[in-house]
């Protein structure tokens, strides 16, 4: 064979083997914002720079009417949905804790005594992912390609680390008194790298700096008034004013504090960008995934509310910091190489008060107070206490072995505290979980509570609020609830593979592994029963 046809074969030969190689980006990343609502990303638009929020606006692909499809609408259910696209019925995440019967006790969603913490003193390391009975997508990345991927994910928050990474990832890093730690689950020593990165105490820095608007303060005019008597104070403070004094922070307070500033969201995605450089993410022969959460949204959110000028300005701070980010992968990873999606574990109500200023409907409710009433009205009618084991997650757990060692009827006494709970004026409707299908509920609220029933963790009864109420304090605000506040995220994608664009038409935050799962050609996860957003894809 002439040296010229040995050319012309081997070119032959690489092209045959490039057209057979399935298209993949080298790296993806999810991005969560832990209680975005998804108004956010046009209420404060035109305070955005063109680099962030608006790019990807702009240049990638928005389902602008995607709904949280269960029940409750908490930060690990979030987390455990977007991943695996899955529901509380399968997967087993049914809230941030829940009543586990089998064993007696309160359970945490990522609590796991058999391991232990990485990079730290505590328990705060004592975490996996071993109460998530599905696979992620990152999982199914994994095991696509026999675990050559990388995969890791971010958040202040180990849930919001441990949940989106899976069960197989190679690390995940959450925080824990300026640290970023891990747990046995992934590794018995943090990486050098990770050391370094916490050697430099750069949450004692961003602390040593007081947090001021970023704009002039009158031109927050989408917020309402900056002292208000129904805002939190940031831990360590004595106003919820402007400027927060975070240098003058007693050391007991100031790593904890650091969570309810925007500079902890900077400090995720300092920590983001480290990885990539550290492990090498993007220069695998295989696509690798990074998870990154980011948290302190939801600590501002919790404390502030969503009309206060610290959410306006957190996230006027968080477009900056996704600029920066964006701009980063592009030159690490290079434009068109990456795939990220951002979305949210859910929304957040307004804070009550704040609604009676303006003479709309809502209320604070106490879970605990409902559990006391009804063990008192079930005492008064059957003769037997604590009937009631407890009442979270919106459900009424009722003490089964009580009422079976008492001889009492569990019907009669499930009949009761239905009608009961229909008796106090915050509460719409409540249901009997094993008969939620021949209930009487608008179908968004039936679907979203069949979804979110698992038989093994969740409670007996569900009741469902007026809009506007929910159990919390007098101060500050929360989220948990089917109303379109808490359940309407953002879902947007962008980079390789997406098609630019947006569409009305109704998802779910259920598509959105799938639709990873779609452009990466793998296996959906175990648990999914999403559909993908076909619309996307080029």
């Amino acid at each position: 064979m002439t040296r010229k046809n040995v050319v012309l074969a081997l070119l032959i030969s690489l092209c045959f083997s490039a057209a057979a190689q399935t298209p993949r980006p080298k790296l993806v990343v999810g991005v969560v914002i832990d209680q975005m609502r998804w108004d956010y990303l046009y209420r404060y638009n035109e305070l955005y720079g063109n680099g962030g929020f608006k790019r990807l606006l702009k240049e990638g692909f928005s389902a602008e009417n995607t709904l949280i499809p269960y029940l409750p609408t908490y930060t690990a259910v979030g987390h455990t949905c977007i991943y695996t696209g899955s529901v509380p019925a399968v997967a087993g995440i049914v809230g941030n804790n829940w009543y586990d019967r089998s064993i007696n006790k309160f359970v945490y969603c990522t609590d796991d005594s058999t391991v232990n913490t990485v990079g730290n003193t505590g328990n705060a390391g004592k975490m996996s992912p071993d109460n998530l009975w599905a696979t992620t997508v990152t999982d199914e990345l994994r095991l696509s390609n026999n675990f050559k991927s990388k995969v890791i994910g971010i958040a202040l928050k180990d849930r919001g680390a441990i949940l989106p990474a899976g069960h197989s990832a190679n690390a995940a890093y959450w925080y824990d008194g300026g640290k970023w730690i891990s747990s046995t689950h992934y590794m018995t020593a943090l990486p050098d790298w990770v050391k370094k990165f916490n050697d430099k105490d750069l949450a004692g820095t961003y602390m040593s700096s007081d947090w001021n608007t970023l704009l002039p303060i009158d031109q927050y005019t989408l917020s309402t008034a900056d002292d208000k008597p129904y805002e939190n104070m940031i831990r360590g403070e004595k106003t919820v004013t402007f400027p927060h004094k975070l240098s003058a922070i007693e050391a007991g307070n100031k790593y904890e504090s650091f969570r309810t500033t925007p500079f902890a969201n900077t400090f995720t995605f300092d920590f983001a960008k480290e990885a990539i450089e550290s492990e090498g993410l993007g220069k695998n022969t295989v696509t690798d995934f990074l998870a990154v959460s980011v948290s302190s949204t939801d600590y501002v959110g919790h404390a502030f509310g969503p009309n206060s000028i610290e959410i306006e300005d957190t996230y006027l701070r968080l477009d900056r910091d996704i600029e920066s980010f964006l701009n980063y992968l592009d030159a690490k990873i290079g434009k068109g190489n990456y795939t990220l999606f951002l979305s949210a574990d859910h929304g957040v109500a307004h804070i009550p008060d704040f609604l009676k200023e303006h003479n709309l409907p809502g209320g604070i409710v106490d879970e605990t107070e409902i559990m006391k009433d009804l063990n008192r009205q079930i005492d008064e009618k059957f003769g037997m206490k604590s009937a009631v084991k407890t009442v979270m997650n919106y459900q009424v757990y009722l003490n089964r072995k009580n009422i079976a060692d008492s001889g009492k009827s569990i019907t009669d006494i499930k009949q009761f505290v239905i009608d009961a709970l229909k008796e106090k004026d915050y509460i719409v409707n409540a249901v009997d979980l094993n008969q939620i299908e021949g209930a009487s509920f608008p179908a968004p609220q039936k679907q979203m509570m069949l979804n979110g029933y698992n038989p093994k963790r969740s409670g007996d009864i569900q009741f469902i609020f007026k809009p506007g109420y929910f159990d919390g304090s007098k101060r500050g605000t929360t989220h948990g609830l089917w109303n379109p506040y808490d359940a309407h995220i953002p879902c947007l994608f962008f980079g390789w593979g997406i098609k630019p664009g947006r569409t009305n038409r109704e998802t779910y935050m259920t598509d959105i592994a799938p639709t990873v799962a779609a452009l990466l050609h793998i296996q959906m996860p175990s648990g999914s029963v999403g559909k993908v957003i076909t619309e996307l894809i080029k």
